[in-house]
């Protein structure tokens, strides 16, 4: 039997906005969610007396990563400083600037998944050593669903339909790349 290579899930920041978060063990499950919004209107009623709804739109796709452990007791280096430090950039501005967004990641784990933004982190300290350094972290990463194609903080639409016009506030509508 042939050696095989463990394949860790990650968060891989796009474009490299902010540092790659690699998990020390992967999760043990992830727990998507995806809402259909259906909209009705009282008045209208079918035959059944139950409100005519019509479909009015998904929501994106929501995630949690659970119970992800980073330990670094052996190495006997702060947890914080090794992990949850590069983490935590999830849920700030991209380099700490007030007018920038918190970056976008593409959660990966042998193939992509999503591309994503981190909407809440909650990390809990469990183990210290004598002089009070953290070397054990449990975190959850709750996650959210993007458009590759229409980007968080871009200043273009994805639109390229032909009645799209030239907004001169915000220069040329086509792309300049």
């Amino acid at each position: 039997m042939a050696n095989q290579t463990l394949e860790k899930a990650k968060l891989i920041a796009y474009k490299g906005e902010a540092p790659d978060i690699e998990f020390m063990f992967n999760p043990t499950d992830i727990s998507f969610s995806r809402t259909v919004n259906w909209s009705s209107n009282q008045g209208n009623r079918g035959t059944t007396l139950l409100p005519k709804v019509n479909f009015s739109g998904v929501e994106p796709y929501k995630f949690t990563l659970k119970q992800l452990l980073f330990d670094t007791y052996e190495t006997k280096k702060s947890v914080m400083k090794e992990y949850v430090d590069k983490i935590k950039k999830g849920v700030e501005t991209i380099n700490g600037s007030p007018d920038q967004r918190p970056p976008v990641y593409i959660l990966t784990w042998g193939t992509e998944y999503f591309y994503c933004v981190i909407t809440s982190l909650t990390y809990t300290l469990n183990m210290f050593l004598n002089d009070g350094t953290p070397v054990r972290a449990m975190v959850d990463i709750s996650l959210q669903e993007v458009d590759k194609n229409n980007m968080p903080g871009g200043k273009e639409s994805a639109s390229t339909g032909q009645d799209r016009t030239e907004n001169p506030a915000l220069g040329s509508s086509k792309s300049s790349q």
